[in-house]
């Protein structure tokens, strides 16, 4: 599928009214898991190309430019709002949270398999082990709190278990950022790649840094927060593997071309007739703005489009699912692994005057008063062990007992 090569109307033809803004919500027991997390994608694609467009004028003195900019930009708010009320009313903070972090894992699973560039796999790889922690412990908090079992709502089809341990999540900044690709030479998918995953974390991690004051009691608050600062660390990390030489036209085009590509993706694998027809239609709009986006480019920069995204033809489709056994294989691998400025080090390896460790003594005063390692413990405390779907042992002995919090794993030398 080619976008270039969709019919679109001109713009001003794809005004969404009030009465269509606001969508028939989801029904979230019938609804699938995969269906949920497109949802937050496409949300949190939408919520990125907004913010990016509101910087592009930010940093723009042509005043034409900004208002041809202003209409897209006022399109994709429509789409956002359409998309962000398909979550039903009755769907808990916590419910909502488990299919944000099954997004962020079953899709970094996904792409990370797909991507040839190295780079990319690495930071998909190293983050993944880290949402993939989150899980279980929203995990335990929504059973703590709302006697609510996961499983359900992850469809069986991510297993729910410790990975790399929060509390050794928490690292410097400086370690966060990595090397950028260069454009030019990276493959169409590869820049797909890094545009998909920094908005994806970056929805969660804005989710998270507004629900933490909205959640009931403390230790849900305070959850929210030191989880919400890993996701600043991941948004910092893959908002760096993009290149930062590209125009802002440049990236204009790539942005539309992603929404095309996931939209179409979305419509392809999707098996809710109601959502289905929204991101066809969505679809249909966004080939409109990468045209646009296009003739800007070629109009303000005298650019061509085909250095960002060739001849438009979209690579394999982004199709989500179950990802068990990839997972695993990565726990197993990379369980001890942490970030070291570029690149990634197992802690044993580590200089004893690292930044980590440095970084690590000063947030953390009290590692049992940390609050996702405090969640697992009233758990155990009220159900006699934590709570955990998976289909087998932990492939890692340290992370086998559902009677201890190991908090020293991947931390500790």
């Amino acid at each position: 599928m080619n976008p270039l090569k969709t019919q679109t109307k001109e713009l001003d033809k794809y005004w969404i009214n009030f009465s269509k803004m606001y969508p028939k919500a989801y029904n979230k027991k019938t609804t699938s898991p995969y269906s949920k997390c497109r949802v937050i994608l496409l949300n949190g694609l939408e919520f990125e190309s907004n913010w990016f467009m509101h910087q592009f004028s930010r940093n723009c003195n042509n005043a034409d430019l900004k208002r041809e900019v202003a209409v897209i930009r006022k399109q994709e708010q429509q789409q956002q709002k359409r998309i962000s009320c398909l979550k039903p009313i009755n769907e808990n903070i916590l419910e909502t949270t488990i299919s944000y972090e099954q997004l962020a894992i079953d899709l970094t699973a996904t792409l990370a398999q797909n991507d040839t560039d190295k780079n990319n796999i690495e930071a998909l790889n190293f983050a993944l082990l880290e949402d993939f922690d989150h899980l279980y412990r929203f995990s335990n908090l929504l059973l703590l709190d709302k006697g609510e079992e996961a499983k359900p709502l992850v469809g069986g089809l991510t297993e729910i278990m410790p990975a790399r341990p929060t509390i050794a999540h928490h690292r410097c900044p400086k370690d966060e950022i990595k090397k950028p690709m260069v454009a030019k030479k990276s493959s169409l998918y590869s820049k797909l790649v890094a545009n998909i995953i920094t908005a994806a974390e970056q929805q969660t991690m804005n989710f998270y840094m507004n629900i933490a004051q909205w959640y009931k009691n403390d230790l849900g608050r305070k959850l929210y927060a030191e989880i919400g600062m890993v996701e600043e660390q991941h948004v910092s990390q893959y908002e760096s593997l993009k290149d930062p030489n590209c125009t802002w036209l440049e990236q204009l085009v790539l942005h539309e071309y992603t929404e095309c590509y996931l939209y179409y993706s979305a419509y392809v694998e999707e098996d809710n007739k109601y959502l289905k027809n929204i991101w066809l239609e969505h679809y249909e709009m966004e080939c409109a703005h990468l045209k646009k986006s296009i003739e800007l480019l070629q109009k303000y920069e005298k650019g061509d489009y085909r250095n960002i995204i060739g001849d438009g033809e979209f690579p394999t489709l982004l199709k989500l699912g179950t990802n068990k056994e990839y997972i695993r294989r990565v726990i197993e691998r990379t369980i001890t692994l942490t970030a070291n400025r570029e690149s990634y080090i197992d802690i044993m390896k580590l200089k004893e005057n690292a930044d980590f460790f440095n970084y690590q003594k000063l947030v953390i005063d009290d590692e049992n008063l940390v609050p996702s390692h405090v969640v697992i413990e009233k758990t155990i405390e009220k159900l006699g062990q934590d709570y955990r779907y998976q289909d087998k042992p932990n492939p890692i002995k340290e992370l086998a007992s559902r009677k201890k919090d190991d908090i020293h794993l991947a931390r500790k030398k």
